[in-house]
Formats: C-alpha cells, structure tokens, sequence
C-alpha cells in the first residue's frame, strides 16, 4: 500500500498550499491513500468544519490532530462528524468525543489510522501512550500476526510529541507491531526516517505544510517581541511561501510492515 502522510498544516497558507501541490504529488507518488495532521489547519490552532471541509476537497482522505483537537468551540462537533474523517488523539482522558483510531477501507485493503498524544513537555496531563495502544493492538493486528486478533493489511500511528526520546521509544517499543510511526507537533521535519530491524518506518517528526518564513508558521515579529517582552501577544499566521512536509511510505501487502519511507519536502509560491 502507498500511502502520502502530510505534517501539521498551519491556516490558510497551508490549507492553499496542499491544495495547490497534491496534485502534482498524486501524479509523482500514486498513493492509495493521503493523509494529514490537520489540528492547525484553523487559524493556526484549532479545527472547524469549514477548514476541515476544504481538506477533504483537496484530497485528504483522513486527519489526524493532537492537543489543539478541542481548542476551538466547534471542535467537539467537527470531531463527532464522520463525513470529516478526523481522529482526536486515543489516550485523551475521559469521555472524549470522538474516535481515536479508524479502519479506512482502501480498495479491498483495510488500514488502521490511531492518533497518539505524547506527554512529555506537553501541558495536558494524558493517559500513558504506551498501555493505550499497546490495548488497541490486543484486537487489532497486521496480517499473519492474528493470535485470535482482527487482522488488518496496515497499521499507521500518528505520535503527536514534543520529545523526540519519547516519539523513538515509542517507535522501538511498536517495532514488528505497526507499519509506521510517524511523529508530529513540532513542525520542524526531522531527517531521522529509516525503517526499524522488524520492519517499521519511523521519523521523529514530519515537519508542517506552512509559511516558510516564520516560527513554526506563526509570524516572526510577533514571536520575537513575545520573547523580548514577556507578555502573551496573539499569534498571526505569517504569510509568504509555504513549506511542504511530509513522508510517502510504501508498506508490504503480505506483511503490512514498511518497505520505503521517503522524505518530502517542497517549497510553493501562492502568488
């Protein structure tokens, strides 16, 4: 299975940006399957079915998120709708709207998307990752590895952390149990993708589809004078051209553990 895994997008230039390339990406990598973390893809911060909604049009087929999934009003609601095809992270304490993992039938294929929240240097107090998915893999399990489990042809984890010790512990400790984890959160795309000894494809984080020059997409001004000054100033999304990141992972019909993991990075002009 072909699979294209975009990084956090970030506000209207990432929304325009993705929409501008994905073509050309489709054409260049052929995925069965596209995919992204979408939990900035408001305003910078947040998720509403408008946003959401344009996504969907672009060619997501489905979207993660991370510790901004209820940061705006209309999240809880964007979340509980199954025509956006958005997961909140699993291990989200209590009764959360909401899934935190989905079967996506692609073709006679099935994969399973999970959404894990880290919770190193993260302000929210989540539940342990690590016992949350490995209960999930009690009933889920990539092909030829069943022990009385459903069997399914891929298993893709989006790990939304801070630390990248966190994210390649995880990766370690999943390693033969899931086609890939792929971290995100940081917006900073790491150069560390490779496919571990059991056969799964890891990379510490993505990156982001967002304004280039900025501070993790948001305007750089603001940002230093928030450093100068000490004082909360609201965030603008910065504007100019907008960097494309992401993975394009290839996994084993037979096994569904990774066969490629390959890096994407573009850059695009929206004027």
């Amino acid at each position: 299975m072909k699979i294209l895994f975009f990084g956090d997008i970030f506000g209207r230039p990432g929304r325009e940006a993705l929409k501008k390339v994905l073509p050309e990406l489709r054409s260049e990598f052929s995925p069965d399957l596209v995919l992204a973390n979408a939990e900035n893809a408001a305003h910078g911060q947040g998720l509403t079915e408008k946003s959401i909604g344009e996504l969907k049009e672009a060619g997501i087929d489905f979207m993660t998120s991370g510790d901004h999934a209820f940061t705006l009003s209309e999240s809880s609601d964007v979340l509980e709708n199954e025509k956006l095809s958005v997961l909140r992270p699993l291990n989200w304490p209590g009764e959360a709207p909401g899934e935190g993992h989905k079967i996506i039938q692609v073709g006679a294929r099935r994969l399973m998307l999970v959404n894990l929240m880290g919770r190193v240097f993260i302000r929210q107090d989540f539940d342990d990752p690590f016992p949350k998915i490995s209960q999930l893999l009690d009933d889920y399990s990539l092909k030829g590895k069943e022990q009385g489990s459903e069997a399914v042809d891929a298993i893709i984890v989006d790990f939304h952390a801070e630390a990248t010790s966190e994210k390649a512990a995880l990766a370690w400790y999943l390693d033969g149990k899931v086609s890939c984890v792929l971290g995100t959160h940081t917006h900073v795309a790491t150069a560390d993708e490779r496919i571990l000894p059991a056969g799964t494809a890891f990379i510490s984080d993505l990156g982001m589809v967002g304004p280039k020059d900025s501070v993790l997409g948001v305007n750089k001004e603001m940002i230093i004078k928030r450093f100068l000054t000490q004082r909360a100033l609201k965030m603008e999304v910065a504007q100019g051209p907008v960097i494309i990141n992401g993975v394009f992972v290839e996994t084993d019909d037979s096994t569904g553990l990774a066969k490629k993991i390959e890096r994407i990075s573009k850059v695009v002009d929206l004027e």
